[in-house]
């Protein structure tokens, strides 16, 4: 029986809540499926990576904190004769929100961004005059989970130059827009298991905040979404998120078409328990994919 590993981290307490409740369920049902899974931390040295047949980067939330360690172990896995569910290949592009540069070049409509390279420094005035926006978001380009993520005035952006610029010595980061929509129409997330659409929700900041994840007391909703919006999304998925067992495509509604916020392939949080069936389709696109991986085998 082939072995799976569902891959996590060492719970710190910084993402807690409705993540682990989705773990636990999707544990249980693949267990139930009759597959042999268990849950092994991707940065845990005693965990002996070949003897699994199939990898699962279910929730290896803290990448972005150890993101060389996390690229060290993509290497080795790749040198392994196992599958790895996204692949690895994929997975290593997705870590950099460069990825987007890509993918506006390709005709994407992207969130407007100006790029802030590791060792450069934060011109407030010029990123406020190239964006046109009157108040603005700076997050690094590795990232997650809203770290070190602000929203700025003119006022608070030169106030926070020196301390940007700190930041901009040990990493890159990316500027945007803030956009007004994500708080009157909150930010959509479409779930895809194997390419075929499964799911979506429209995430809310609460009053006065910015940042949709529950964890600072966003809302999430399940309105049917637009046509026109789940025809942008699925696009997406098409081109970009090819083999993919999971794919999460983020965006707002800017005057009526979807702008790209992220294409998720790593370790999105999947909203399962939001959808009757979804579960079922994870387990399905899974079981699909273990298919697969027989057939060519």
């Amino acid at each position: 029986m082939q072995q799976i590993a569902l891959i996590t981290y060492t719970n710190t307490g910084n993402y807690t809540g409705i993540s682990d409740e989705e773990n636990s369920r999707l544990y249980d049902l693949l267990l139930e499926k009759g597959l042999s899974v268990s849950f092994q931390i991707w940065d845990d040295p005693a965990v002996d990576w070949s003897r699994f047949e199939v990898i699962i980067l279910k929730s290896p939330w803290d990448y972005f904190d150890k993101i060389d360690a996390f690229y060290a172990w993509l290497d080795k896995l790749e040198q392994l004769p196992v599958r790895v569910l996204n692949p690895v290949k994929t997975v290593r592009w997705n870590t950099d929100k460069r990825y987007l540069l890509d993918l506006q070049q390709e005709g994407v409509n992207v969130v407007p961004t100006v790029w802030l390279e590791k060792g450069s420094e934060f011109d407030a005035a010029q990123a406020f005059a190239r964006l046109g926006a009157e108040k603005i978001i700076v997050k690094p380009a590795v990232s997650g989970g809203a770290k070190n993520t602000f929203a700025l005035t003119p006022g608070e952006a030169a106030a926070k130059t020196a301390y940007l610029n700190e930041l901009l010595q040990q990493e890159s980061f990316l500027v945007q827009p803030f956009l007004e929509e994500i708080q009157t129409k909150g930010e959509w997330s479409f779930l895809f298991f194997n390419g075929i659409y499964s799911h979506a929700v429209l995430k809310a900041a609460k009053a006065g905040d910015f940042r949709v994840q529950h964890f600072f007391g966003g809302t999430v909703h399940t309105p049917e979404p637009p046509a026109g919006l789940l025809a942008a999304a699925q696009t997406i998925a098409d081109r970009h998120a090819p083999g993919c067992l999971y794919a999460r495509v983020d965006g707002v509604e800017l005057a009526g078409e979807l702008a790209l916020m992220e294409l998720e392939l790593i370790e999105p949080f999947l909203f399962m328990a939001m959808s009757d069936g979804a579960f079922e389709r994870y387990c399905e696109a899974l079981l699909a994919q273990l298919q697969m991986a027989n057939t060519e085998s």
